[in-house]
């Protein structure tokens, strides 16, 4: 059934390649939501930003779906649709709640409450997660200098939060609301890209990203209503706010969407855990290009063990794949991917 939306110069393409494209979208992801929000600020229309957090995600994923039906609506044929089963819709419904929805929900909501680069930092507890329940639940497996790798990415990220107080004196709180829910929207991707693997691997991209959009798009919406009533949606039909999203949803969620499903079709869940764990690098990289956010000592210290850990993880991997007398790049038919995991 993957052969639907795959040819042959796709497959010829090494899988991790849409991994790091992919890493280099999300990466950026949340600097580029923080700095449509502050232009959004010095647009205001009848007292309200047009470009809030709850219409970047909302608008996004509405224009993110636009394009998906005009690239991929063929494929959403009857045909294609009775192919699946009961458990494929099931789970298929899981994973758009939990990486559509959720995850994505939880992220926009801790960027309203904390710097950009905590958001960043925290959601890299995703991919030691990720690898755990593949080792645990998929039975992967995975040699040393991959669980070692993915360990000192860990700790990189650990390091640059524990370190943040002691080094720049900054009101740092891993308790914090903002950080807490960037944790459980970790632990929601990390879930989502398990039911993916394990239960996923045969649906088309196409049908995959259209029903993960369209439905992540509704649960948000009725979601927010509840939560935060309807006046954080009296925007949603400014021009202004369209033509931006247009931008966003193309790029951040489509095309970085897209690329990581592919890539993650073409690998193991540890390598992809690995090449995600660089995320932060280009998010703290990312805020201070785009926000001025000059990176901390900690940030730095951080940054560096868990590049470390992914050379260390790379090694581990092409040493895999020689024992396997296998080319590193060449794609396997097993996988699928997980959900808009940008911030």
């Amino acid at each position: 059934m993957t052969n639907l939306n795959r040819t042959p110069s796709q497959r010829k393409i090494p899988g991790q390649l849409y991994l790091w494209l992919a890493v280099l979208i999300f990466g950026a992801s949340s600097a580029v939501t923080r700095k449509l929000t502050e232009l959004g600020a010095q647009h205001f229309m009848d007292g309200h930003n047009p470009i809030s957090l709850c219409n970047v995600l909302f608008v996004g994923n509405l224009c993110a779906l636009l394009v998906l039906l005009i690239l991929y609506g063929r494929q959403w044929n009857r045909a294609n649709l009775r192919q699946l089963s009961q458990r494929n819709w099931l789970n298929l419904t899981l994973v758009a709640i939990l990486s559509g929805a959720i995850a994505p929900a939880l992220f926009f909501q801790a960027l309203a409450l904390t710097q950009v680069n905590n958001v960043v930092l925290i959601g890299r507890l995703e991919p030691p997660f990720t690898l755990a329940l593949s080792i645990w639940l998929l039975r992967e497996r995975s040699n040393r200098w991959e669980v070692i790798g993915t360990t000192l990415a860990l700790m990189g990220v650990l390091l640059t939060i524990f370190l943040q107080p002691s080094l720049q004196g900054m009101n740092f709180r891993i308790a914090g609301v903002g950080e807490s829910l960037a944790v459980i929207g970790a632990i929601s991707l990390a879930i989502s890209t398990i039911i993916s693997k394990k239960w996923l691997s045969e649906v088309p991209t196409a049908i995959y990203g259209i029903f993960r959009t369209a439905l992540g798009t509704i649960v948000f919406f009725f979601a927010a209503l509840v939560l935060y009533g309807s006046h954080h949606f009296v925007e949603i039909f400014s021009p202004f706010l369209w033509r931006w999203m247009l931008i966003y949803g193309v790029i951040i969620v489509v095309l970085g969407q897209s690329f990581w499903v592919r890539g993650l079709r073409a690998s193991t869940v540890s390598t992809a855990s690995l090449i995600s764990s660089f995320t932060p690098i280009v998010g703290v990289f990312a805020a201070y290009w785009i926000l001025d956010e000059a990176p901390t000592q900690a940030q730095y210290i951080g940054g560096s063990v868990i590049l470390f850990g992914l050379f260390l993880s790379q090694m581990g991997s092409l040493q895999m794949a020689h024992r396997r007398n296998l080319p590193q790049v060449e794609p396997m038919e097993v996988e699928n991917g997980i959900g808009f995991k940008g911030l």
